[in-house]
């Protein structure tokens, strides 16, 4: 499971022209499914997230994490990060998990997120969106679980 990670000062999504969801400050998460990811990939990747210390502390030092901020999440769904453009010019995705996977896996990943106290606010899965960002640093990151098991 992969997930790029930007700390926001807003962001929303909007589906044919209707804004679907919005947070205030806190981190859009950009989630990617494996075929092989597993519901211990979905755990990892959220506490490990919501702990990481990526806000700023008095000092100006990134020390405080989304937990400690009472900040929101916004979870998008995004197979294109498992994109492979090592050959030709048309990325494959033979990595990404099919919906059938992907979609409980994304669904789980919202609940532990929710369990752990975080407001969250999501995409659709599989929905064609625009996510507008106010990308606030920029602070972004990428974790991927596949690096720690």
């Amino acid at each position: 499971m992969r997930a790029v990670v930007q700390r926001a000062s807003r962001a929303s999504i909007t589906i044919d022209g209707v804004t679907t969801a919005a947070i205030g400050s806190g981190l859009v998460i950009l989630l990617g499914i494996r075929a092989s990811d597993t519901a211990d990939d979905a755990k990892w990747l959220i506490d490990k997230i919501v702990n990481l210390r990526i806000f700023e502390d008095q000092d100006g030092k990134m020390n405080i994490s989304l937990a400690d901020t009472g900040g929101e999440m916004l979870i998008i769904s995004q197979f294109t990060l498992y994109g492979d453009c090592r050959k030709g010019r048309r990325p494959g995705f033979s990595t990404a998990a099919p919906p059938a996977i992907a979609e409980p896996l994304y669904n789980r990943f919202i609940e532990l997120a929710e369990e752990s106290g975080i407001r969250v606010a999501t995409g659709v899965f599989q929905a064609a969106m625009q996510v507008e960002l106010v990308n606030d640093g920029p602070v972004t990151l990428l974790v991927d679980s596949e690096k720690c098991f």
